[in-house]
């Protein structure tokens, strides 16, 4: 039987944009959030060698750490011209000083290497994976994607990461140029478009009711 998450929940990032996205999909829930971050918690080595793995790592980690239920994401974009690159590794593409200028600017220079300047061959996905786990080592997991393609140059300076060069399918509009409410907004509001808040609805409808 799925588990159901109530009272305060540890929301397993050092990262402020996932952390505000999270706070927002689990505002209607009255579940009070906190972060690693301002628990102190240290970061995990992530390890694993897919979204859903390393989800895990950092969810565990913290609901050990802070002896209560923890959430955590583990997402990234997959570029099928780059064979899945940046795939697991899609933050650290940006590096220390988490200059996603930078990694955009390297994926858009790696796609012209492989001849995909035309739109059809530029698909790419964002994948997101969640799992909350509790201290006794019980876990529930899901994951879910979004389709798009990747344009140059990027648009917009909303949202956090590969938003700006990311176009959902059908939509002339990057995440970059979405308010929050659009891009990872539940009904009514919004259309729970993004990965991460179609991954949250599947956590939601186990954990959450």
């Amino acid at each position: 039987m799925p588990r159901r998450i109530s009272g305060q929940l540890v929301i397993a990032t050092h990262n402020p944009g996932k952390l505000a996205e999270m706070r927002e999909l689990l505002a209607p829930y009255g579940i009070t959030a906190i972060s690693a971050a301002e628990l102190n918690l240290d970061e995990p080595e992530e390890t694993g060698s897919s979204f859903a793995a390393n989800a895990r790592i950092k969810a565990v980690a913290a609901a050990t750490a802070a002896k209560l239920p923890a959430f955590a994401d583990d997402s990234g974009l997959v570029v099928d011209a780059l064979d899945g690159a940046p795939g697991i590794y899609s933050a650290r593409w940006a590096g220390p000083a988490k200059d996603f200028n930078a990694a955009m600017t390297r994926i858009e220079r790696l796609l012209i290497e492989r001849g995909a300047s035309e739109r059809g061959r530029r698909n790419a996905h964002f994948v997101s994976a969640l799992c909350a786990a509790w201290p006794d080592g019980h876990v529930e997991e899901v994951e879910a994607r979004v389709d798009g393609t990747l344009v140059w140059p990027p648009r917009g300076g909303a949202g956090f990461g590969y938003d700006p060069m990311f176009l959902p399918e059908g939509h002339d509009r990057t995440f970059g140029e979405m308010t929050s409410v659009e891009k990872h907004g539940l009904p009514p509001l919004g259309m729970g478009l993004s990965h991460r808040a179609r991954a949250f609805v599947k956590l939601a409808e186990r954990c959450l009711g």
